[in-house]
């Protein structure tokens, strides 16, 4: 459980840059930490406004609260132009997870290598990179998914031997759908229906579906794409058994099925946590104006929020930074939706504008978050990154008339709308990172900060 980033716990990394700050702490239902939960309430009632921030794949407190630290630092000198607001700053804690081979830019690597050990008895694997587990990730698998820790030791012994029976790599799909939850699904079924209004709660990713060897070859071949160092694709099955390619896909395969897994945790934790949060904020709190900003599957989390405010309850402002939900779900009737996105009509619970901030240079949304689409073969073009199936962190709103796309720079610089769905181009400053995923978790930038205060004003 995460404490207050105030209470000195040693080897906590504690949020110091703005103040007064508080943690909030969701579990995987999206029931909050009830002591974390009340200071917010009693704490907030001298604000003028309060700016939420949840974190996205972040595996612990310390990883979520060095972000928060720095996201968080340029503000105090921003808003000190508006004497008369007086804002305050909380960060949501949920529990998530990133695979440690995935770089956050200028992160100092203690902010992330607090996990535990692996079991003993588990087969060593590369630190950083490579075919294997390393002991940080499958700690961390083994604390978002609770009583797993065998399942995640087979995993690691399967991926660091990589052995060539096909039945082997057959028992590795299952023990990945066994960890997540995440069930096969014939082809024609979407990862990114979750985010349609059409999906329910058993739509699941195409990666799991269809023949283990040919789905973890294609995703070789992505991370290929992505610049990730994968073995060569010539000469590597013999005599029909498994090459090392496959092995490297199959690492994939189980980093994609976790994060769909956290994906559909976000939701949970948006609608049933954060957005009753709200609610009981705002009849605490009246005056208070709330800002919302959301990461990665914490873009997702605060979008869903929304859907969980209680009748009548708005908030301010919602910043979205490298989305990984889907382009439309903010999106009325689609060609090959007619009931389109599942949060249709709920940027009418903002009485400002609702900005989604994207970068060309995020790879694992531009390359990776279409995966599923395209390995089943649903529609050739989204080898062009899917235009179909495309994140909101690659490219902003969808199938939104009237939608504003501005530039960093000139949403900075120019008129800012007052209200309404805005796509902001942050490529310009979001550009940092290497594979995976690429630019993804660049968002430590003054610019950015100033994006989420402009947005504020409406």
């Amino acid at each position: 459980m995460a404490v207050d980033a105030e209470a000195g716990m040693s080897g906590v990394t504690r949020v110091t840059s703005v103040q007064p700050y508080w943690d909030v702490t969701f579990d995987a239902d999206g029931d909050p930490d009830p002591a974390q939960r009340d200071a917010l309430l009693a704490g907030t009632r001298a604000l003028t406004d309060l700016v939420v921030f949840s974190h996205g794949w972040n595996n612990d407190l310390s990883t979520a609260n060095a972000l928060y630290d720095r996201f968080y630092a340029p503000f105090p000198g921003l808003v000190a132009a508006a004497p008369k607001a007086r804002f305050g700053y909380a960060g949501v804690h949920w529990p998530s997870m990133r695979f440690s081979d995935e770089p956050i830019p200028d992160f100092p690597h203690t902010a992330v290598a607090s996990l535990a050990a692996p079991a003993p008895g588990a087969p060593d694997a590369p630190a950083g990179g490579g075919p294997g587990l390393d002991p940080a990730t499958r700690a961390a698998l083994a604390a978002v998914f609770p009583g797993s820790d065998a399942l995640v030791a087979r995993l690691a012994e399967l991926l660091a031997e990589r052995p060539a029976e096909p039945e082997r790599l057959a028992e590795f799909a299952a023990a990945v759908r066994q960890l997540t939850g995440v069930a096969a699904q014939p082809a024609g079924t979407a990862a990114v229906a979750q985010d349609l209004a059409s999906a329910g709660a058993a739509a699941e990713p195409e990666l799991l579906a269809g023949d283990p060897a040919a789905m973890c070859g294609l995703l070789a071949d992505a991370l290929d794409q992505a610049g990730c160092p994968v073995a060569p694709a010539e000469g590597e099955a013999i005599l029909g058994g498994l090459g090392k390619r496959v092995w490297d896909g199959a690492k994939e395969m189980l980093r994609q099925a976790t994060y769909y897994a956290m994906k559909r945790r976000a939701g949970t934790v948006g609608e049933q946590g954060l957005g009753p949060l709200l609610g009981q904020l705002a009849a605490a709190a009246p005056g208070v104006r709330v800002h919302l900003v959301g990461h990665s599957f914490g873009a997702r989390l605060v979008s869903f929020a929304l859907r969980g405010l209680p009748p009548g309850v708005r908030v301010g402002s919602v910043t979205l930074l490298q989305g990984a939900f889907s382009h439309y779900t903010f999106s009325g009737p689609l060609p090959f939706d007619a009931r389109g996105g599942a949060l249709h009509g709920m940027q009418q619970r903002v009485t400002g504008p609702l900005v989604a901030a994207h970068s060309s240079h995020d790879q694992a949304l531009g390359v990776f978050y279409p995966l599923a689409s395209r390995i089943a073969g649903e529609d050739e073009s989204l080898l062009g990154f899917g235009d179909r199936w495309g994140a909101m962190g690659h490219d902003g709103f969808q199938s939104l008339d009237g939608t504003p796309a501005l530039t960093l720079a000139a949403a900075l610089a120019g008129p800012f709308p007052g209200g309404g769905c805005v796509s902001v181009d942050a490529s310009a400053v979001v550009c940092s990172g290497g594979p995976p995923s690429g630019a993804h978790s660049d968002i430590c930038h003054e610019e950015l900060a100033r994006l989420v205060l402009r947005a504020s004003k409406g």
